[in-house]
């Protein structure tokens, strides 16, 4: 059984539209334009950016007493609450899983909220396991951390595909270790010259068809 190695932000659970949604709600409730969306999602740099780092961003913006604990749990809770499980995402990978492919997911970031955002959307039962890469101690797109989701599946790395929307961290990594990759393009166009995807297309299902079609 091969494994399928998959991103978890923007490419099994959409990130973008909770974080906006937690945004706007939050910019109307200090009162601040609700133009600054944009700045707000400029700043969160669609997730790449510190929580803490954003939490400080925000209190200096709009001079907030509020403690940056308080804004970082205000952003974990406004995102999971928001974030759904696709039915075409869920569709792909039943559908990975009747072909044989075991898929696991590999996410930066930290364990609360990830896997948090994992069981609540019932993302669990369509997985075969995951590797956050706070609990790994390592991320991508540093090779061992696809090694030690290959030992998680206890199944070999060598056959493995990796699917994900980060250019660096999916696709990166993925060239780090060897192996072909599909990336989510998400609208946007490929910029990096140093590697390159095996596949670009643009959701989930493309990316099983690619993989299933190898």
């Amino acid at each position: 059984m091969p494994l399928l190695l998959v991103d978890l932000d923007n490419t099994l659970l959409d990130r973008t539209g909770p974080f906006r949604i937690w945004g706007e709600r939050f910019l109307a409730g200090i009162g601040a334009p609700a133009a600054d969306i944009d700045w707000l999602l400029s700043v969160d740099a669609d997730g790449l950016t510190d929580r803490w780092d954003v939490a400080d961003a925000i209190r200096s913006r709009y001079d907030l007493r509020v403690p940056s604990i308080d804004l970082v749990d205000g952003m974990h809770d406004g995102v999971v609450e928001h974030t759904r499980l696709s039915p075409l995402v869920a569709c792909a990978l039943r559908i990975a899983d009747a072909a044989g492919w075991v898929p696991v997911v590999v996410s930066n970031g930290v364990v609360r909220q990830q896997e948090t955002k994992i069981r609540r959307t019932g993302l669990d039962r369509y997985v075969a396991d995951w590797v956050i890469s706070e609990e790994a101690g390592v991320s991508k797109p540093n090779p061992r951390i696809f090694a030690l989701a290959a030992r998680r599946a206890r199944l070999p790395l060598r056959d493995a595909w990796v699917v994900g929307d980060s250019p660096e961290s999916d696709i990166g990594g993925a060239a780090a270790v060897g192996l072909p990759s599909v990336w989510l393009r998400r609208g946007r166009s490929w910029l990096e010259h140093r590697f390159a995807p095996t596949h670009a297309v643009d959701g989930m299902l493309d990316a099983i068809a690619i993989v299933l079609a190898r």
